[in-house]
């Protein structure tokens, strides 16, 4: 049995497995909660580091836990630029440019006056530390995305922005310390100049080569497939180390280079390989989060007065905005757009992890101030954190900025069926779509005022032109058993395989033409077919909405309508249940059951 020694000291081992369970762990547990994911992965960190003394990496993971959060960075900044996909920015590339090319340096320069004149630092730290600052963290981005479901343009912005300027701000910080370090130094300016370019155009040259590289021998079958990731794994890897080991921090450059010459190479496998390196990006972000807020010293915090808080509110309240607008002007985004984008500035893992390297750096070249930029990188990052964390969901639905609690559903497949369904979910205050490639199937639908997108959902133009977010739930409903199956294990993953969902299969029950589980999405309709349920139409059926109550539950709704199809029950709170044939539910006031009913043969005082 694993234990701690006398000292209180973890072996590596248990340690980096408490790593794993208390990020993920956090991450469940938000998911559960509804919050914030990254709060509660600090408020850990910090209980088992320096709260309860159980966990410290210094001391129980040792010289390694530098060089696992640098690979750790790489890795999330690289699966970062694998999402930058040209034909995904769309409208937002006008707003991206600024936010990097006058955004960068803007926020290079308000981030530095804010470092002299509200936390007190000299120039020289307040330089370098202001180029840090640049970093918006997509490490932080991502999971407040996912959480808050803004709308398309908004999330883009913030996203690309976050993933390019990090290794920007980073490259920021190099220049700003070899600066400092000429002027601490007899080194040439000139030699410090000229090691600075080579490391950038060394970094992005690596990365573009190794890109174009792997999705030329990926594309012309040069990697057997079960090789794939591991080849991309190792490269990275590679190209990280090569580059870092010319010019600190430029490996950062070449990955995110390198992510997005794989991003938009058009690789058939990209898919699978994005899938796999969000899974990993997920483990490496809560580990990442825990070994910093585990690291926390509160002596260090100590050096901090009151200036650190002012601080932290020029750069939210004066910095960031001051920034944002600037570089926006001219763009044409609607005001809110910018509002929102200007109100959200979340720092990460990449601003702990270089600031604290450049802090060390700078103490030893005799810089006073150097010892005060960890501490408030970490001040800066929890409050921005915390703060974006519980007010973004809330600011982009007051800006009408986001899809909203209430969960929308999306029927693929136009027909009379799924037509009248939509009406039904549309009257119960349900979002809800109708896709379907023959415009012809969604004439009815239009007419009812139903959304509808006429298309293939797997499309690209679906992708781009539709805000899947804001649906969370699946149905797939055409009479094409093969398409069927094909839509809801595509997007199974995007969904949940529990919230993808298509009709009954023509002979599914016969051995010949049974399915694996991993394909095709949950039984609809109790098994009914599409040709059944159009029957059911004819003979008189229709969709009712009914309301249960304290006296008149679900039970006594069974039994009154032993033959009703029950499709979905509607929580007070907004939230869906798609029940199985065989399923009770429980709730009684405010839940509103909608099903598909045979003529109305007894009185039904809720209906």
């Amino acid at each position: 049995m694993v234990t701690q020694d006398l000292a209180g000291a973890l072996d590596p081992m248990t340690a980096i497995a408490l790593v794993g369970v208390l990020g993920v762990g956090a991450q469940f547990l938000a998911w559960r909660m509804q919050m914030p994911a990254i709060v509660l992965m600090l408020v850990a960190g910090i209980i088992a580091g320096p709260v309860t003394g159980f966990l410290d990496p210094a001391r129980d993971i040792g010289p390694l836990v530098g060089p696992i959060i640098s690979i750790a960075v790489a890795i999330i900044l690289f699966e970062g630029g694998l999402t930058l996909d040209r034909a995904k920015l769309m409208d937002a590339a006008k707003g991206v440019r600024r936010l990097v090319f006058v955004g960068a340096p803007l926020g290079w320069l308000s981030s530095a006056l804010a470092l002299h004149y509200a936390a007190g630092l000299d120039w020289q730290t307040s330089a370098v530390f202001g180029g840090i600052m640049i970093v918006t963290g997509p490490t932080v981005i991502a999971p407040l995305l996912r959480q808050a479901k803004l709308s398309r343009r908004p999330a883009a912005l913030l996203q690309w922005e976050a993933i390019v300027n990090d290794p920007i701000g980073a490259l920021a910080a190099v220049l700003a310390f070899e600066v400092v370090m000429v002027r601490s130094t007899a080194s040439s300016g000139w030699h410090a100049t000229q090691e600075l370019v080579l490391g950038i155009a060394l970094a992005g040259a690596a990365g573009a080569a190794a890109g174009y590289g792997l999705a030329t021998a990926f594309r012309r079958g040069w990697v057997p497939e079960y090789m794939k990731v591991p080849v991309l794994f190792a490269t990275l890897l590679a190209v990280f180390a090569a580059t870092d080991s010319v010019l600190h921090e430029s490996g950062l450059l070449a990955v995110t280079v390198m992510g997005v010459v794989i991003a938009n190479a058009g690789l058939p496998s990209y898919a699978e390989i994005l899938r796999f390196k969000e899974h990993a990006t997920v483990l490496l972000v809560s580990g990442v989060f825990i070994l910093l807020a585990a690291s926390l010293d509160f002596a260090m915090l100590g050096q901090l007065t009151w200036r650190a808080a002012l601080f932290v509110g020029a750069v939210v309240l004066l910095a960031r905005p001051l920034t944002v607008i600037l570089s926006l002007i001219g763009t044409g985004l609607p005001w809110r757009e910018k509002a929102l984008i200007a109100l959200t500035g979340p720092r990460g893992v990449v601003l702990v992890a270089v600031a604290g390297l450049f802090g060390e750096r700078l103490a030893a070249l005799g810089v006073a101030d150097g010892a005060l930029v960890a501490p408030l990188a970490f001040v800066l990052v929890t409050a921005t954190v915390v703060l974006h964390g519980f007010t973004l969901k809330p600011l982009a639905q007051a800006l009408g900025l986001a899809g909203g609690d209430a969960p929308g559903i999306l029927l693929v497949g136009g027909s009379a069926w799924s037509t009248a369904l939509a009406e039904a979910l549309q009257k119960a205050k349900v979002e809800v779509l109708i896709a379907d490639m023959n415009r012809g199937r969604l004439q009815a639908a239009r007419h009812a005022g139903i959304s509808t997108f006429y298309g293939d959902i797997l499309s690209e133009a679906a992708e781009h032109n539709l805000e899947l977010a804001r649906f969370t739930r699946l149905v797939a409903l055409t009479d094409n058993d093969a398409y069927n199956t094909l839509v809801t294990t595509d997007l199974a993953p995007e969904y949940g395989r529990d919230n993808v969902f298509q009709l009954a299969r023509a002979k599914e029950n016969q051995a010949r033409y049974a399915l694996p589980a991993t394909l095709g999405g949950r039984v609809f309709a109790q098994g009914k077919s599409l040709e059944d349920l159009h029957a059911l139409i004819r003979a008189g059926w229709e969709f009712r909405t009914t309301g249960l109550t304290s006296e008149y539950d679900f039970a006594q709704w069974q039994a009154d309508r032993p033959d009703a199809l029950l499709i979905v029950a509607i929580y007070p709170n907004g939230q869906l249940r798609f029940p199985r044939e065989d399923s009770r539910l429980k709730g009684g006031d405010g839940v509103q059951l909608v099903h598909f009913s045979p003529p109305k043969l007894v009185k039904d005082p809720a209906a």
